[in-house]
């Protein structure tokens, strides 16, 4: 019954991430590729450490991996969001990357420093299956913030920088994909 239910629970954690991908990538458009490819690795990293460190995958430590997935995928949609506000005020892509991570960041760090803290506490005065949850979710945590502000940016950066791209894709609404310069108003049709 046991190897049922991990399987049973992968299946579900599985069924999550790509239900999750697949509303980023409907619901942010090309923005939402990025936040794919962050997500990705993420879960990659997870699986690495916790591989490396001889982890063994349990019930409470699939819990674990499932809520880091819905805590990643929330510093994208902070991170989006802001990036959204910053276009309705006209600005172009790279002041639009540049403010949109800069504004986010102390929301995606005071929610993950705290889960932190109690993934630390569940560690230290928990036992056996709390134990397995909290460090699989202690290193989400530290592979989630890297993804969704270091990798994430590094992707729109690439797309400013190396690609010369001048518009954001990252909403359905006609406001956001903009043609704009960094000083132009935003202008444009989907």
């Amino acid at each position: 019954m046991g190897e049922d239910t991990i399987r049973q629970g992968l299946y579900a954690l599985l069924g999550g991430v790509l239900a999750v991908l697949i509303f980023m990538l409907i619901y942010y458009r090309v923005s939402g590729l990025n936040a794919v490819i962050a997500q990705l690795l993420n879960f990659y990293l997870m699986f690495g450490v916790l591989s490396a460190l001889g982890f063994t995958m349990t019930l409470p430590a699939i819990a674990g991996f499932i809520l880091t997935i819905g805590m990643a995928t929330d510093a994208n949609v902070i991170i989006f969001e802001r990036m959204k506000d910053e276009l309705r005020l006209g600005k172009g892509r790279k002041a639009v990357v540049e403010l949109g991570f800069q504004k986010a960041f102390w929301a995606i760090m005071d929610s993950n420093i705290t889960t932190f803290i109690a993934a630390l506490f569940l560690s230290q005065l928990g036992s056996g299956p709390i134990r397995g949850f909290a460090v699989a979710l202690s290193i989400g945590v530290f592979s989630s913030v890297f993804t969704a502000l270091f990798v994430s940016r590094l992707i729109f950066d690439f797309g400013t920088d190396v690609l010369r791209n001048k518009n954001v894709s990252i909403s359905w609404s006609r406001l956001q994909d903009s043609k704009a310069s960094d000083t132009s108003p935003v202008r444009g049709t989907n």
